[in-house]
């Protein structure tokens, strides 16, 4: 039987999200917090598995996100056969302009072989891996580490609290996905035949450039009114972690992917010391000169990392391969194959367009460049 139900949030799960990082800065932006395709999916599933062993829906269904965070989802339709569970979930994006705002994600739950414990497929609307320097390997359906790793983390913690193995498979698919990926460059990063199922913390983070600017501009005042002298600008919370590791207590600039709004305002405002702390990919457009760092406003640009390694001494034939890459992560395997440091040589760019946009200003900078999982790839200070 199939039945409809309200798409909206629980209100619990709306007062248990808590901005990350820079409290104030997110909360004076006023901007609605929403959920990632990562998070709905991780709800239906939990849902839908609950409903395979006792014949029951969870109703608002309760998750746990990381970063402690917890969230409760209403259904959008739900199924139960014997052997297989269906629960579906329309994604808000709260107020950010995402293109898959208002999408269905639905997960079926089957039995999956004894001690196998949970497996992932992707179903229709799903896209599938089809070239290296992605986190999956090519032919994997695109549901990313991180949603896997809270997915099984949440069917496990059910299927303890139920006394049952959590030995299942987890088929994702968001209705209309192959249409609504059009909208997305996942062809251009080898994600083909539709979505990608995403989400770090499981929470979308809005972002309104007027209003983000200027909570960057009142993180920078308050870092100077209090006496501060040295501030990270973080893409991320993981890059958030990794500045506070480096140096405890610093004071945190939430820059996300406005770095010209960062760099322009010290110019005006300078503080001493200043890191810049981000993902390769991220890091490599502002090495490449570009000050605005969102994916769907700026590519990544890989005919700068082809000039960065024939500068390094690449032969022609890896300089070619690097100019045709999808992603930054292929061309550093690429380029680290024959022991060329690209990481250090977009750290070095970076720093120094970093440097050209502040005009002089008195901010020491460094550029901190890590991977997805937070590990530091390169250092220029």
């Amino acid at each position: 039987m199939t039945a409809d139900g309200d798409p909206a949030l629980a209100a619990e799960g709306r007062e248990a999200l808590r901005p990350r990082g820079r409290k104030a800065q997110l909360e004076s932006s006023q901007l609605r917090p929403g959920w990632t395709t990562g998070a709905c999916a991780c709800a239906a599933a939990t849902s839908a598995f609950v409903a395979l062993e006792t014949g029951e829906f969870p109703d608002p269904v309760g998750i746990a996100l990381p970063g402690g965070r917890e969230a409760a989802f209403a259904l959008t339709q739900w199924r139960l056969r014997p052997g297989l569970a269906m629960a579906a979930v329309t994604k808000d994006a709260g107020d950010d302009p995402d293109v898959t705002h208002g999408a269905v994600v639905r997960v079926m739950v089957e039995p999956g072989e004894p001690g196998g414990g949970v497996r992932f497929a992707g179903g229709e609307g799903v896209g599938t891996v089809t070239l290296p320097g992605l986190p999956l390997p090519v032919g994997e359906p695109a549901i990313n580490p991180k949603p896997r790793e809270y997915i099984t983390a949440n069917i496990t913690a059910a299927a303890e609290r139920l006394g049952v193995a959590p030995d299942v498979c987890v088929t994702v698919s968001i209705d209309d996905g192959a249409r609504i990926a059009e909208k997305t460059w996942n062809s251009r990063i080898g994600v083909l035949g539709g979505l990608s199922v995403l989400g770090t913390t499981g929470v979308v983070v809005p972002y309104s450039c007027s209003a983000w600017i200027a909570s960057i501009h009142r993180g920078i005042d308050v870092a100077i009114a209090t006496g501060a002298t040295h501030a990270a600008a973080c893409t991320g919370s993981t890059s958030e972690r990794v500045a506070e590791e480096l140096y405890p207590g610093i004071e945190l600039l939430d820059m996300g992917d406005f770095a010209g709004a960062v760099l322009k305002y010290l110019r005006k405002h300078p503080l001493p010391r200043l890191a810049i702390v981000g993902g390769v990919a991220k890091l490599s457009k502002l090495a490449a000169g570009y000050l605005d760092l969102h994916s769907h406003r700026t590519r990544i640009q890989p005919g700068h990392l082809r000039q960065l390694v024939e500068g390094a001494g690449a032969s022609p034939e890896l300089a070619d391969a690097i100019g045709e890459v999808a992603t930054v992560a292929h061309a550093v395997t690429l380029a680290g194959e024959v022991g060329i440091d690209l990481p250090q040589l977009i750290a070095d760019s970076a720093r120094d367009e970093a440097l050209a946009v502040l005009g002089g200003a008195p901010v020491e900078v460094e550029i901190v460049v890590i991977d997805r999982a937070g590990k530091i790839l390169a250092r220029a200070h």
